[in-house]
């Protein structure tokens, strides 16, 4: 398979704008590990912005990149114990490491907790069950990874099984034209306005249904459309009006959540849990088109970009909340603590990924591979026979 360069740049730009989201969790009047001292109402505008798509984008190109990693294994088993190792070491990794300060923080600043971190992580975080309503041990914002190894498994199984080439055959046929927008919106709909009647998902594996249902067949769309020439063909098309319907599903979501600070009405609340499953689906489409048409070529910094994003992901939510922590104590106003934070965040992600890279040790840690590839490997001497 030729490397997709616009699908790189669009899973660049997609883990970009979720940590920037979650440095928005801050401000937002919604839960969160941690919060700045008066948040304020209009962030939800911006926020709504990306919160419908952001994570069945990843997913999908997360399913996208697996086809060309299915490819490079060639065989069932070591696909497998490759993603398990990429995977499962930086998330136990992170529920050890990374994610405890979150839940310190959170219990400090939230529920009255007095002890300090290192009290905290070596007798209280090993819990194994709640402290004040927080469950610990925990991983957070890393659930994405423990759901992305799991739909990786499943993923092993349904291409084993026989009939692989019909299926991408049936998929080409099916999402061709128009279908590729209105039917994957249709599905979202059915599944989660008409089945489960919300929008938030639990992170809790086996009664998580509701993300199950959009995240699962959004990675499995992702590995069908790395084969399927026509279908991208057809989104690149149809991006435009794509985008326009995304565009009209977020007007929708913001102006009743404008017009209803506090819950709607039942009949509302499901119109505009309509609008925010349509303008996930539209955006998506849009922006898979966008970076066909325009975004499918090289850069120099392309490869140190697509190494990153992993790493960056793993830690960034943590510095998001250790750094807010620290500027609470300083009483600064929201928009100055927004300033700093931000590039704090990109700061200390750089940090962790520039410095882990570097340590062989530390490299399956943070998301990479053992071997560095972006320097070449010595050539040996010639020996006295060859010369």
């Amino acid at each position: 398979m030729e490397r997709h360069y616009g699908m790189d740049w669009l899973r660049i730009g997609a883990f970009g704008l979720l940590i920037l989201y979650h440095v928005g969790m801050v401000f937002v009047p919604w839960g969160y590990h941690v919060k700045t001292a008066a948040p304020a109402e209009w962030v939800t505008v911006p926020m709504l912005f990306t919160s419908p798509w952001r994570l069945t984008l990843l997913f999908l190109v997360s399913g996208y990149a697996s086809r060309a990693l299915w490819a490079k294994s060639r065989q069932p088993g070591k696909f497998v114990a490759n993603r398990s190792w990429r995977l499962i070491v930086p998330l136990l990794f992170g529920v050890a490491v990374v994610v405890p300060p979150q839940t310190w923080v959170e219990l400090v600043t939230q529920h009255g907790y007095w002890f300090n971190y290192w009290t905290f992580w070596a007798h209280h975080y090993w819990y194994f069950g709640t402290l004040d309503g927080i469950i610990v041990p925990t991983w957070n914002h890393l659930w994405f990874v423990g759901y992305l190894w799991l739909y990786t498994l499943a993923l092993a199984l349904i291409v084993l099984l026989p009939g692989g080439s019909w299926v991408q055959r049936v998929f080409d046929r099916i999402f061709a034209g128009t279908r590729v927008l209105w039917l994957p919106a249709a599905y979202l709909l059915i599944t989660q306005v008409v089945v489960f009647q919300r929008w938030s998902d639990s992170h809790d594996v086996v009664n998580d249904g509701v993300a199950h249902l959009a995240y699962f067949p959004a990675f499995l769309f992702g590995f069908a459309l790395a084969g399927s020439e026509p279908v991208m063909g057809w989104i690149a098309r149809l991006w435009k009006p794509a985008a326009v319907l995304g565009l009209a599903g977020y007007v929708v979501s913001v102006a009743i959540d404008i017009a209803y600070p506090a819950d709607p009405p039942w009949v509302v609340g499901r119109v505009m849990l309509a609008a925010r499953y349509v303008q996930c689906w539209m955006t998506i489409a849009a922006l898979i088109g966008i970076a066909e048409v325009f975004l499918n070529r090289d850069h120099k910094l392309r490869p140190m970009l697509t190494e990153a994003v992993f790493p960056f992901y793993l830690i960034h939510q943590t510095i998001v909340v250790v750094a807010m922590y620290w500027l609470l104590k300083l009483h600064l106003p929201a928009p100055v603590e927004f300033l700093v934070l931000v590039p704090a965040t990109a700061l200390g992600c750089w940090i962790f990924y520039r410095y882990g890279r570097e340590i062989p040790l530390l490299r399956p840690l943070i998301g990479l591979r053992m071997e560095r590839r972006d320097r070449p490997r010595p050539t040996p001497e010639p020996t006295p026979e060859a010369a």
